[in-house]
């Protein structure tokens, strides 16, 4: 189990340049597998925050004035320095996070290379201007841009804010979550090699309350883009509506996938529980309400029993694991309470439970967990558990399927498995969600990622996530 790391994170990167930060406060990185210590990181306070949006208000200064030619050349490199040093990125998020190794260097260095490779294309192919009539309608940067992202997509969050903001000419400081924030230190390292004009991008560790507060209230900020709780995009939108700061988003899912009754069970609930189980079910669009059809009840249950019985829990870098811990005691400790409240509530465990896990005494595990006898108004059922824990809701047809599944406060991911691709099509598109996922289908990178609801506003990836640091502008000729 990987526990060491030979970058360097004690200090905040900000104009261009290493500089020490404001303050003495740290906070320890810990292994989700092992509990073991793997780096100190320095904790900003709101004078770090000042110096690093005065060096974006600089570098914005100098970077809207770039070329597509010279943004396209920043990004291709700034992804090609991501693809070589894939192996060592996997590495730290496994150890920090406890993704296992496999999964870790598909997803988490896999997909932030992506975004920055596919932006460098984009830049080059988006709208800039248009004419209508006697106006001519230009996009233009919006500005200095703070973003503040999740613990469980750690580098994938980042780099989904700070491609497109590179590409549409702002400057950013980012705010990574400090208890996994160790690739963003990869990527500092990144960009200060392909020698951006200094203050195109920032980077001050710290916590939500104090950084994330600062740079959403902060006067040079002119857009505030957010990934994580609910809880905190009611916050970081109440702090920038006072200045009216353009906000971005995206937090939390309670998604639901529709089973229909011609569906091939062996097909569709194996991979429900995949789409669920991923990144140990740490992941706001996960699956976590499968709805299916109440005569075949029993026979999910067989099926979802059988699959999760074949989970193996343990050591991110050993092959053999397929699910890693929780990212912290706390968090573990939160999951426990949800799958203890389900029983309380008359839910019925099909498998896993609150139980330790045999043979894994050091780590914050929790077993995957599968309940039945659901119905929607269970607190399971209605509210964002952030763990491996999946919920059978049965139905009686089709309508009351798509009731249930737009019964939750949230929207932003979903799935409809059926023989019938036409009936799939039919089902998603009344589903109140951001994306819906028919049969099998893949995860588009290219696609707009967000929710309704309270699932967030504003959209990322690909061009609509480029459109979201822009400002629209009408030149009359």
């Amino acid at each position: 189990m990987a526990t060491e790391t030979s970058i360097r994170c004690d200090r905040f990167y900000i104009g261009g340049a290493w500089v020490d930060p404001g303050t003495g406060d740290t906070h320890d990185v810990i292994n989700a597998a092992t509990e073991e210590l793997i780096a100190t990181i320095p904790l900003g306070g709101a004078d770090d925050v000042d110096r690093a949006v005065t060096a974006a208000r600089a570098g914005f200064d100098a970077w809207s004035q770039s070329d597509i030619p010279t943004r396209a050349g920043a990004l291709a490199a700034i992804a090609a320095g991501l693809e070589a040093r894939g192996d060592e990125i996997a590495a730290l998020i496994a150890s920090e996070l406890g993704m296992p190794i496999a999964q870790s260097r598909f997803i988490q260095a896999g997909l932030p290379a992506m975004s920055f490779g596919s932006m460098a294309r984009i830049v080059g192919q988006f709208p800039w201007q248009e004419q209508l009539g006697n106006s001519l309608i230009v996009r233009e940067p919006v500005g200095v841009v703070g973003a503040i992202t999740p613990w469980n997509y750690p580098l994938h969050q980042v780099a989904a804010k700070v491609a497109p903001a590179i590409a549409a000419g702002c400057a950013i400081v980012v705010k990574p979550s400090e208890i996994t924030p160790l690739s963003a230190f990869v990527l500092a390292e990144i960009i200060d090699e392909v020698g951006l004009p200094p203050g195109v991008f920032n980077l001050v560790t710290g916590t939500g309350p104090v950084v994330g507060e600062a740079l959403a209230a902060h006067s040079g900020v002119d857009m505030v883009s957010l990934t994580g709780s609910t809880r905190s995009g009611r916050r970081v939108g109440a702090v920038a509506a006072e200045s009216f700061k353009r906000t971005s988003l995206e937090l939390g899912g309670k998604s639901a996938f529709v089973i229909l009754d011609d569906a091939d069970l062996m097909e569709a609930v194996p991979h429900g529980i995949e789409q669920c189980m991923l990144n140990s079910g740490q992941t706001c669009s996960a699956l976590t309400r499968m709805l299916v059809p109440r005569e075949r009840l029993a026979e999910v249950e067989a099926i979802a029993a059988a699959a999760v019985d074949t989970v193996q829990l343990g050591d991110p870098f050993d092959p053999d694991t397929t699910l890693g811990p929780m990212v912290t005691a706390a968090h573990r400790d939160r999951v426990l309470g949800y799958i203890r409240k389900g029983i309380e509530e008359g839910a019925r465990v099909v498998i896993g439970g609150p139980e330790p896990v045999d043979d894994l005494d050091r780590g914050w595990f929790v077993r995957p967990t599968v309940f039945s006898d659901v119905t929607p108004d269970m607190t399971i059922a209605q509210e964002e558990i952030f763990g491996p824990v999946l919920v059978l809701l049965a139905y009686d047809d089709e309508e009351q399927a798509i009731a249930i599944a737009n019964d939750s406060a949230y929207g932003l991911s979903g799935g409809v498995w059926s023989t019938d691709v036409a009936r799939a099509e039919r089902v998603a598109r009344r589903l109140r969600t951001g994306q819906v996922a028919i049969n099998n289908a893949a995860f588009n990178p290219l696609a707009p990622f967000g929710g309704y609801k309270q699932s967030g506003r504003g959209r990322e990836l690909g061009p609509h996530g480029l459109v979201e640091f822009t400002e629209t502008k009408a030149i009359q000729r």
